[in-house]
């Protein structure tokens, strides 16, 4: 295992006793004896990579306060975004980066390493997610460049049991903290020889079920984003929600989060649709949600009720009613559709087709919607998700493309921050503190997916911003808060 020193490091921590949040810092660095991070029972080694350097993740300069999440029904399973193919090669090392001003420049570690487990499925069926996730984490070990600070990749080849006997190897070699793994099955089984040892988990899971006692979920809860959207959408007015939601676990949460949410925003769940996972083709669910036969027969009782009267105004009220195909709307202002990907593609047209109008009923989504190609669905366009902010996510994005030429997962970013927040708190100059006071800090971190800090629960609150979705990507119409602490004059 190759060790890793900093050169020209720009670091700013922000110390929590002082109320900010503490911003994981990014920077540059070279590597010394570039032997490459063993992968033990891959067969050999892979290269360490390197880009252009990131712009440092700045403290907060506006206040703006994250209410606390609320999460409730079952666990969500974990969404990913399209496999991504291996990484054919790293791209050279460019020369060290100018110090920042004012920024303290941290001496090369005279101390020894911090060694940090990191749990993947690096081979099976999610290979190319543990692949992806394993190059974000090099790629930030590179641009943060805390030297002490050595990466043990494991392998848990997506199961319960690979992931146990991992996480009892990367203890066997002293890891004093453990990141990943990635599935809720994986994360309760490497949870439990980590907290025989008292050693933390920093997991890449959405299921809340298997955080707390010493389990930490870096993980975008559906809950949170719900939440998010329907207290922005009941801001603008919008009381009577509805839901189309696929017959699974996730499904199901993200419906009784809507449920809740709009029962505290003083609104309600006045539809909720579901239907199977394996199918292909919703149209009779959408119809169903659209009330569409009802809206038709009420259409034509109205046509009856004109013509019979015979006279003008009735024939001008008819000729009004001409170009309908139903009349009335579906008795809800916001519909959210808990679908991402091809599904989400295919429900789209449906919706106007069963006259359920983008231009009366505002279409809602979760992070699933959290994809750059969404506008080119006319009948999406207008919808609003919540998600992290997009600027420093597609920073992320760019540098992570432009050093392996692939496209990762979404949830790359977990693990990139994840690998950042190990280097903030191995601190240069004593012990690494990867204990819970530090890891639940009131104040937080900032990272790529924005701010987050750790409950006592586990799970992660975050700063999510609102977003729109357009004909040339998403906008930003709400901005995340970049702050935990309450607003003062």
């Amino acid at each position: 295992m190759t060790s890793f020193w900093p050169f020209g490091l720009a670091c700013r921590l922000v110390s929590a006793a002082a109320g900010r949040t503490l911003a994981i810092c990014v920077a540059t660095m070279v590597l010394a004896g570039c032997g490459g991070v063993s992968l033990p029972g891959l067969g050999g080694s892979r290269p360490t990579a390197t880009e252009a350097p990131a712009p440092i993740i700045a403290p907060p300069v506006t206040a703006r306060t994250v209410p606390s999440p609320q999460v409730q029904g079952p666990p969500a399973p974990e969404v990913f975004g399209p496999p991504a193919p291996r990484l054919p090669g790293f791209a050279p090392l460019p020369p060290a980066p100018p110090a920042i001003a004012g920024l303290p420049q941290l001496a090369r570690p005279q101390l020894g390493d911090v060694r940090v487990g990191l749990l993947l499925p690096l081979s099976g069926p999610e290979q190319a997610i543990g692949q992806s996730l394993l190059d974000a984490a090099l790629l930030a070990l590179t641009e943060i460049g805390n030297g002490r600070v050595r990466l043990l990749p494991r392998d848990t080849g997506g199961t319960a049991e690979g992931a146990r006997a991992a996480a009892e190897a990367v203890l066997q070699e002293g890891a004093e903290l453990i990141l990943g793994p990635v599935f809720s099955a994986e994360v309760a089984a490497a949870a439990q020889p980590a907290r025989a040892r008292g050693i933390n988990v920093i997991a890449f899971s959405t299921d809340a079920q298997v955080a707390g006692n010493g389990v930490y979920l870096m993980g975008l809860l559906p809950q949170q984003q719900v939440d998010r959207v329907v207290s922005f959408a009941a801001s603008r007015g919008l009381r009577r929600f509805a839901a189309l939601a696929p017959q699974t676990p996730y499904g199901t949460t993200v419906t009784d989060q809507l449920r809740f949410a709009a029962s505290q925003v003083g609104g309600e769940l006045t539809d909720a649709t579901f239907y199977p996972p394996t199918v292909t083709d919703v149209m009779n669910e959408v119809r169903s949600l659209a009330r569409y036969q009802a809206r038709r027969d009420r259409l034509a009782s109205q046509r009856r009720l004109l013509e019979a009267r015979g006279d003008p105004e009735a024939r001008a009220q008819l000729q009004q009613l001409g170009g309908l195909d139903t009349l009335g709307g579906p008795g809800y202002d916001a519909l959210l559709i808990a679908e991402g990907g091809p599904m989400l593609r295919q429900i789209a047209p449906l919706l106007p087709f069963f006259d359920i109008d983008p231009r009366q009923v505002r279409f809602l989504g979760t992070g699933l919607w959290d994809d750059p190609t969404l506008g080119q669905e006319p009948s999406l366009v207008g919808g609003w998700f919540a998600a992290p902010p997009p600027e420093s996510v597609a920073s992320f994005m760019e540098r992570f493309n432009a050093t392996y030429q692939y496209r990762p997962v979404r949830i790359a970013t977990l693990a990139y921050d994840s690998v950042a927040l190990a280097a903030a708190l191995a601190r240069n100059d004593g012990t690494p503190d990867f204990g819970r006071a530090a890891l639940t800090s009131p104040s937080g971190f900032a990272g790529t997916d924005g701010i987050f800090r750790f409950l006592p629960s586990g799970i992660a609150e975050r700063g999510l911003a609102v977003l729109e979705v357009t004909a040339r990507g998403a906008r930003v119409i709400d901005t995340a808060a970049n702050t935990f602490l309450p607003v003062t004059n």
